[in-house]
Parts: C-alpha cells; sequence; structure tokens
C-alpha cells in the first residue's frame, strides 16, 4: 500500500448532519455525527486504510521508528485491521515471508503478509499460538485491544487495563532483545507497579497521544522501546 504520511488531513469545516432516529439512543447519533464529519474517516477510505486508527500507528512510527524493514511484528486485537495494513507494510511483510502474526476474536478478512488468528488472546493457548504464527521472537508487540464497553465507566476501564496488562506481561515474556512494545491504555490506567515493571525492562517507556486520537477521548498509547532482555 502506498506510503501517504504527507498527505495533510482534510480540515475544511465538516457539514455532515445526522437526525437523531426514534429508536436511536442520543449517545449512537453523536458516535455517527463524529464519524460522517472525521477527516481521518474519510482519508481511510480514499486510501484503502480499513479504520482511522491505521493513522495513529502510522503518526507513532513516523516519530519513533519501530516498524523496521525485516522486523517481526505481532499484533494483538488486530480487528479489523488497520494496525497489520500499516505494520506489513513497513516491515516488508509478503506472503513468501510473512513478518507479521495477528491475532483477534473478531475475523479479519485476510491481509497479504499477514497470518491472522482468529481467537481470544486471553485463552490459555492464545501466547503459544501467535508465536508460531510468526515463526520466531517478535521484534514489535502492538495492541490496540479495548473491552467491549457496558456503559459502567469504572468496569469498562478495569476491562480494558486487565488487556493492557496482559499485553505488557506477554511483550515481556517473549520480545526479542531491542524490541518495542505499544500498547492503548486509559488516562490514569497504567498501574505503578507495571510501569515500574516496564521501566525495569525497557531502555525508555513513555505515553504517546496521537493527533489522529480524538481529543475527547481518554485513550493513550503506552510505548517502551529498548527491550532489555530477560
Amino acid at each position: 500500500m502506498p506510503d501517504k504520511r504527507d498527505e495533510k488531513v482534510d480540515a475544511r469545516p465538516l457539514a455532515v448532519r445526522v437526525k437523531t432516529a426514534r429508536k436511536r439512543k442520543a449517545s449512537s447519533t453523536a458516535w455517527l455525527h463524529r464519524q460522517l464529519n472525521d477527516p481521518y474517516v474519510a482519508r481511510a477510505k480514499r486510501e484503502g486504510y480499513r479504520a482511522r486508527s491505521a493513522y495513529k500507528l502510522i503518526e507513532i512510527d513516523d516519530r519513533f521508528h519501530l516498524l523496521a524493514p525485516g522486523k517481526r511484528v505481532i499484533d494483538l486485537g488486530a480487528a479489523p485491521g488497520g494496525w497489520c495494513q500499516v505494520a506489513a507494510a513497513r516491515v516488508g511483510s509478503t506472503p513468501e515471508r510473512p513478518l507479521v502474526a495477528a491475532i483477534d476474536y473478531l475475523p479479519v478478512d485476510p491481509i497479504p503478509g499477514v497470518a491472522i488468528l482468529q481467537k481470544d488472546f486471553l485463552d490459555e493457548d492464545a501466547p503459544a499460538a501467535i508465536l508460531a504464527a510468526l515463526g520466531g521472537p517478535p521484534d514489535v508487540v502492538l495492541s490496540d485491544m479495548a473491552a467491549p464497553t457496558i456503559g459502567h465507566r469504572q468496569t469498562d476501564h478495569l476491562r480494558t487495563t486487565h488487556l493492557y496488562e496482559t499485553a505488557a506481561q506477554f511483550a515481556i515474556a517473549e520480545l526479542a532483545p531491542g524490541g518495542h512494545f505499544l500498547a492503548k491504555v486509559f488516562q490514569g490506567g497504567t498501574e505503578t507497579a507495571l510501569l515500574a515493571e516496564l521501566k525495569r525492562h525497557f531502555t525508555t517507556v513513555n505515553h504517546v497521544k496521537p493527533k489522529a486520537s480524538r481529543a475527547e477521548s481518554v485513550e493513550l498509547y503506552m510505548l517502551a522501546r529498548g527491550f532489555r532482555g530477560r
């Protein structure tokens, strides 16, 4: 896929209006309005990315250079596949030499150069399965996982934090020396003990909020670079 990182997001006034349907909740109407008027959604459609989230990874990688050619990548919580598309293009993954493995309990349509598993990463045998699909230790572990929300803010927060912690433990256990870990967290969602553990295992640990993240979103990305090894 062509790398169009230099293309600017259309900043023209947004004019699409969404009427409130009788059976639609106000929150659903607001979400639909954001989607229809989101320049990243429009850009993703133009450039062939499956989700606007692709631009979050593009922005972070442009700044920190995680996805070097030839690196092996694991994508946790990959659906619908936007991050896989970016990763495969940047590391040079091909069907003949796949360098990206992805996992999600939701189906993900095939992506050239990506080994895709439809499986819950919290299953006991999931880590071994994704490592086998990759064929070696990962140089980069990506996680854009977030638990399905139930509308209770504290519970939703705890469930997504658990996913982040599980992804971090997997990265610490399996990354190749010098590797990197990037994962979604929520503001205030990084437990002190886990943050300290990341700092012990990685050269640099910091939070990143790419411009492609909506301003009103509480999401951040934890970036741990330079894995020191076990």
